[in-house]
């Protein structure tokens, strides 16, 4: 039996690291999780450590302001975190941290000498139910008199008590009950001074570093360190003029370093820092402060006529009409509405926390647009304050931009071992030198000279500058293409992306969607589509009024806004939307509705008659449910005039509204007819109606939670819409693909219309299967949860359920060219239950459908654990966290730069991808390119310092000069001027400076320079007007011998350049970059001129012997020809061809490292097993999401629910009793089976089905008096600490 070979498997990582038993963690489990030691001062050790710092001349300490962190473990003694008075903190990404711990009291002052049982700790509950946010422990809690703390990433982390470490300070954001803010009456003049003490200005403050700060930061960087270390030895060794050239070009780059910091600081400042005034409560009155008074817990009031937030506050009355760009980079205009308020509530079971994430739609986050308010009367639109400064949503952005995400690059990584190599080589050198001049008796102090300034050769001081020319030219090529770069260290990543997420609806597809037709219900059944939607007949009326009145649509400064699928909607049906108020100032002073009506309906007549019989037909929009992505739909209360009640009108996918409505309403070819347009690439909306109860009154509608009402509803009919290809798709997504680099679609649209988008822009080919993966939850005690596969076109086999993940016999075979699509319900089952089966749906997965934005996020995270370097391109809006989770994340927005990924691009297609990864290849094959030409170039000339150390010469001053900045700096940034390639090429460019290619190449490179010098070197010496060269007190270098190894050296330099300045397949040829061929033309005719006839004063002016023979000048032309034709063959022919880069690495890899990446792993498994999948084909697509529908209906949580019915009641004050929902739970059969669902927030007919319309809706609440009550509930404040919570 053979031995299966082990492989090591190269896997990607993202999230934070496990964490390690022994140590001490803040913000444990979260992306900015940091390991946390304490320290105290130690005497002794301080004054050992300052003992070996006077004897090294300062050199320790410089080492020591490297590496903060080193110095406090030297001079201080690790302790308990009770005790630290320092804390080193280590995040996931290597770097170190050190901050002070403070003490100070709670009126801010400091403090010194504090007792440990006087330092006040934040006791975090274990209840969470219990009030546990620093902001409510009031004296009970905080009954000490002073504050430990620490502020790192400008972030203040408290010491807890209970858990004896530090922890983020928090606002109202963590572990506060939504009833508590309704209880908030605002903050008295003490509790704003103690809570300014504590979490400090409510400003975002970008300093601008003092030039003389900037100064010594960066002349004590390593760099410069080296730089100023070279230019003493060279001073030292008489080399003035090119010590002072270096000199000056290091005052001038570090004058322009300074400037350039400071501009950006400046212009950061300037965009980021602002302030302004704001209304807030105090006592009874609202009273005008600087915002950046604000602290968490203040009351604020909102302007009616919009303001820039300067903080997060959760919104507690009226409507919000939010610009968000700034954040999500969509301008469309977002309607955040109040938080519920669940002070009728009875039981704790009912008062749950606040959570931000789920709760977003009721906040205002600070940066954003206020563009309008909205609330009755004369009453203040209100917020309480969440969080404030660094803690808020722009705090946090800015926070990611002044402490970026490293780049954890390989390529960056193998630069720094590359420059150990470079070191130890010049330590070769340094004991060659030693031994050569110590056997000539030579002083010690030219020893050191000398071999202190090989050194200074063999490692190239430059280096780091030189690298990032690739990157700073990428960058402007980008911003030509306008696309936007906030991350510059990101595009050489981006070189090496091979799989690409894709949005849809915006991103593939048109923005706009064009209105197709509506396929209307009558009867029953389908009636025929309509596509002019004035041809609806009377019995249609109410499908009319469901497109005129279900959107979110609003006027703006006289123009109607608002989602663009609803614009086009309403356009469709010719109706006009009216406001009330003729000013934007008082359109709200009123109780009065939002009107829709037919367009030129009154046409200056009255509205009623004068039997008072409504003459125009105008419908009152009374209350909007607005849409939420978990809910998958959007409802509206609606009232027409002169009717007796209200109307409902409901609109969204249409899974969910069929699980919303009536099964007798729905005709029985739902499915078929839904596939029917979806398979053509149409999206399809479902609208429903329901009659509300005439006794239901309108304050009883302004307070009704909408799962009461989005239930029991008449099936309208669709809604299709035509979603158009941007033309540049499909030709982006074939040049992609011919790339290898993998496309994938992930969208929260419907599944089939995802399917026939993707075979339609050609991420599925023509020939090519597309498997649907469907997961079933099982039931409790019963089933465990099991998979399906079944092709979306032609299911044909047999099933087989498979219920145990690594065992998935399956007998029947699969071809293997086919695609894996499944939504976002299975893939939830499927990375809870069978995740080694998610990593082959992963590796195949093209189609990902129904996704929420946290799953998006999930799909790029497993991609990356695959070893896939992942780029996403979205919108913006719900990509957010997929983009930033991405390698290279490129939102398609309007602006210059959007805080939510890497890269902006400002054109609205997916162009700009293929051209991100031909910039992001070119400019890592430049630094590649430009590393191997700086390490040639200091091993070159490390050579000819040796070979002239032989006879104790060396090259002269202005040879040095000449080598150094003439030819070296200039071609070096010429260099990264050629432009990317035209074409992507199938094969990525190498990340690793260790693989064969490069390093075969260099090592063969330097064999040929090598040669040539040594040839020279000994060639000179048998011409017979030889002079050998003589030592001499004066150190004059001028010889034959320096002007053969200095000649043939000066066209190496040109070489060299010209050998590693590759064109296709990454970047353009050499010659469309003029500025590099001018640059090729200057340097070779100063060589030729310097080589063949130099005049007598330039050959002085370089110390150069010239041979008195010009035949033998000229050899030196054909040496360097052959040179430059031996170096071209083994770049191209060698270094280049398939054998080294593909066999030999193979082998390579396979002897050393046998390493794959994990998705390699996983393609050759799936390769190996021809018999998974097993595909089923025992019904129709159509029954099979029935199927699925009405299984995972049966499988719901209770506690979701719960927290959807709390949250979606999005614009009520107050929530009533659920003990009531919990029992009535009764399930509805929809053609002999359970009703359909897609979530646990759509069980509304399992809860509610067997409840009598309205006896539920009217009989709740009326002992009370709730009409009348309702009408006062914002005036009265609720005594949460009467509740039994």
């Amino acid at each position: 039996m053979n031995k299966k070979k082990e492989v090591k498997v190269k896997v990607g990582l993202s999230g934070p690291p496990p964490m390690k038993s022994g140590f001490q963690y803040v913000n444990p489990g979260q992306e900015d999780q940091m390991e946390i030691s304490g320290y105290r001062p130690s005497l002794i050790r301080k004054v050992i450590v300052w003992f070996f710092i006077i004897i090294t001349a300062g050199l320790l300490r410089l080492f020591f302001y490297w590496l903060p962190h080193l110095f406090i473990k030297f001079t201080h003694t690790e302790c308990s975190l009770s005790e630290a008075k320092v804390v080193i903190l280590k995040d996931q990404y290597k770097q170190w941290f050190v901050s002070k711990v403070k003490v100070h009291s709670k009126s801010g002052q400091p403090a010194g000498g504090v007792k440990k049982d006087e330092v006040m700790g934040i006791a975090f509950s274990k209840n969470p139910y219990d009030s546990n946010t620093p902001l409510k422990m009031g004296d009970t809690k905080l009954n000490r008199k002073f504050v430990r703390y620490f502020i790192t990433k400008k972030i203040k982390y408290i010491w807890s008590n209970e858990s004896q470490t530090f922890k983020k300070l928090e606002g109202l954001d963590k572990n506060t009950k939504c009833s508590y803010f309704h209880a908030c009456k605002g903050l008295t003049y003490p509790q704003q001074q103690e809570r300014v003490a504590m979490f400090g200005s409510n400003s975002i403050q970008i300093h601008v570093t003092p030039i003389i700060r900037i100064l010594f930061k960066e002349v004590l960087s390593p760099f410069y360190i080296f730089q100023m270390f070279s230019c003493g030895i060279w001073f030292a060794d008489e080399y003035y003029y090119y010590a002072s050239c270096i000199v000056v070009i290091s005052v001038v780059s570090i004058s322009a370093t300074i400037y350039q910091t400071r501009k950006m600081q400046r212009a950061l400042r300037n965009t980021i820092e602002s302030s302004t005034i704001v209304s807030r409560l105090h006592g009874e009155d609202f009273v005008d402060v600087c915002s950046d008074d604000l602290v968490p817990g203040d009351i604020i009031s909102i302007p009616r006529n919009g303001c820039v937030m300067q903080c997060d506050a959760v919104l507690l009355t009226g409507n919000c009409i939010v610009n968000e760009s700034m954040l999500t980079g969509e301008s469309v205009p977002v309607t955040k509405t109040p938080l519920p308020n669940p002070k009728i509530s009875k039981s704790r079971g009912e008062d749950i926390l606040f959570n931000l994430k789920e709760h977003s739609k009721h906040v205002l986050f600070c940066g954003t647009n206020i563009l309008q308010t909205r609330f009755y009367g004369s009453q203040q639109v209100k917020a309480v304050v969440l969080r404030t400064g660094f803690s808020t949503a722009k705090g946090e952005l800015v926070r990611s931009i002044m402490h970026p995400k490293p780049v954890d690059f390989k390529f960056n990584r193998d630069t720094y071992i590359f420059v150990a190599i470079l070191a130890a080589i010049a330590g070769v050198g340094f004991i060659y030198t030693v031994v050569i001049m110590v056997e000539e008796h030579e002083a010690f102090v030219d020893i050191f000279l000398r071999s202190m300034d090989l050194i200074t050769i063999a490692v190239p001081p430059a280096l780091p500058a030189a690298l990032t020319i690739g990157i700073v030219f990428a960058q402007r090529r980008l911003k030509r293409g306008q696309i936007y770069c906030i991350s510059p260290r990101s595009i050489n990543v981006s070189g090496t992306i091979n799989a690409v997420c894709f949005d849809k609806t915006g991103t593939l597809t048109e923005d706009g969607l064009d209105m197709q037709s509506v396929v209307p219900v009558q009867d029953g059944r389908f009636a025929e589509e309509v596509q002019d939607i004035k041809q609806l007949s009377s019995d249609q009326r109410l499908l009319l009024n469901a497109m005129t009145t279900c959107h979110s649509l609003t006027i703006i400064n006289g123009v109607l806004s608002g989602d663009p699928l609803d614009l086009i909607m309403f356009n469709a049906t010719e109706w006009e939307l009216e406001e009330p108020g003729e000013e934007e100032a008082s359109r709200y002073d009123m109780i009065v509705p939002t009107i829709v009506r037919p367009q030129g309906a009154r046409n200056g007549k009255g509205t009623f008659d004068q039997q008072f019989v409504p003459i125009t037909e105008e419908i009152a929009i009374m209350r909007q449910f607005t849409f939420a992505s978990s809910l998958q739909r959007m409802s509206v209360i609606t009232r027409k005039l002169g009717a007796t009640n209200f109307e409902l009108f409901s609109k969204g996918a249409p899974e969910m509204i069929a699980s919303l409505s009536k099964p007798e309403t729905l005709p029985s070819n739902f499915h078929e007819v839904l596939i029917e347009y979806t398979k053509k690439g149409y999206r399809v909306l479902a609208l429903a109606h329901r009659s509300l109860p005439a006794k239901l009154k309108y304050a009883k509608i302004q307070r009704i939670q909408r799962e009461q009402v989005e239930r029991n509803l008449t099936f309208l009919g669709f809604l299709v819409l035509e979603n158009r290809l941007k033309p540049e798709t499909t030709p982006i997504i074939h040049q992609l693909l011919e790339a290898n680099i993998r496309t994938i679609m992930v969208t929260g649209d419907n599944m089939l219309t995802a399917l026939s988008v993707a075979r339609e822009c050609g991420m599925v080919g023509e020939n090519q299967k597309i498997i649907l993966v469907q997961a079933f939850p099982g039931t409790t005690g019963k089933n465990d949860p099991w998979l399906e596969y079944m092709y979306t076109e032609d299911p044909q086999d047999h099933h087989q359920k498979s219920t145990k993940e690594t065992k998935i016999a399956m007998p029947d075979s699969t071809d293997s060219n086919y695609h894996f699509a499944l939504d976002g319900r299975s893939w939830a089952i499927i990375r809870k239950h069978f995740p080694l089966t998610l990593q082959k749906i992963c590796v195949r997965g093209t189609v990902f459908a129904r996704m929420s934005p946290d799953q998006k996020s999930q799909l790029i995270e497993v991609l990356q654990e695959l070893g896939y370097f992942v780029g996403m391109c979205g919108d913006g809006a719900n990509d957010c966290g997929a983009l930033k989770a991405a390698h290279a994340g490129i939102s398609l927005s309007e602006a210059e730069a959007s805080v939510a990924s890497p890269f902006t691009s400002k054109q609205p297609n997916i162009e700009c991808v293929p051209t991100l990864i031909r910039q992001g290849r070119a400019a890592l094959v430049t630094s590649f390119g430009i590393f191997k030409y700086m390490a040639c170039y200091s091993l070159t000339q490390f050579v000819s310092v040796l070979i002239l150390y032989w006879i104790f010469a060396n090259l002269t001053d202005f040879e040095f000069l000449y080598i150094d900045l003439f030819l070296l700096t200039s071609l070096s940034v010429t260099f990264g001027y050629t432009n990317a390639y035209d074409k992507l090429s199938k094969d990525p460019p190498l990340v690793s400076l260790f693989s064969v290619a490069p390093v075969l190449s260099i090592l063969l490179h330097m064999l040929i320079q090598t040669a040539a010098q040594v040839f020279c070197y000994f060639n000179v010496q048998d011409q017979p007007w030889f002079v050998p060269y003589e030592v001499n007190e004066d150190d004059d270098y001028t010889s034959y011998e320096n002007m053969a190894v200095f000649v043939i050296s000066m066209y190496q330099y040109v070489t060299l350049a010209i050998i590693f300045s590759k064109g296709r397949p990454y970047r353009k040829t050499i010659f469309t970059n003029y500025l590099f061929i001018a640059n090729l033309v200057v340097c070779i005719g100063m060589n030729l001129w310097l080589n063949i006839y130099p005049i007598e004063d330039v050959a002085t002016f370089f110390e150069l012997k010239v041979p008195p023979s010009i035949p033998y000048r000229l050899i030196y032309l054909g040496i360097a020809a052959i040179n430059f034709f031996v170096d071209y063959l083994i770049e191209t022919f060698i270094i280049d061809s398939y054998f080294v880069k593909e066999r030999l690495q193979c082998w390579i890899e396979d002897i050393f490292s046998n390493s794959k990446y994990q998705y390699e792993i996983v393609e050759e498994e799936i390769v190996r097993d021809s018999s998974w999948p097993n595909i089923s084909s025992a019904e129709s697509l159509a029954q099979a999401f029935e199927r699925l529908d009405s299984q995972q209906a049966r499988d719901f949580d209770q506690s979701s629910l719960l927290s959807s019915l709390l949250d979606s009641a999005s614009e009520t004050q107050s929530i009533r009793s659920l003990r009531s929902v919990e029992m009535e739970t009764s399930h509805r059969d929809f053609n002999g089976k359970p009703a359909l669902n897609t979530g646990a927030s759509n069980t509304s007919n399992n809860f509610y089905g067997d409840i009598d319309d309205e006896s539920q809706l009217i009989a709740d609440d009326l002992d009370k008096g709730v009409d009348n009550l309702a009408m006062d509930l914002d005036e009265q404040g609720p005594d949460v600490n009467s509740q039994k919570l």
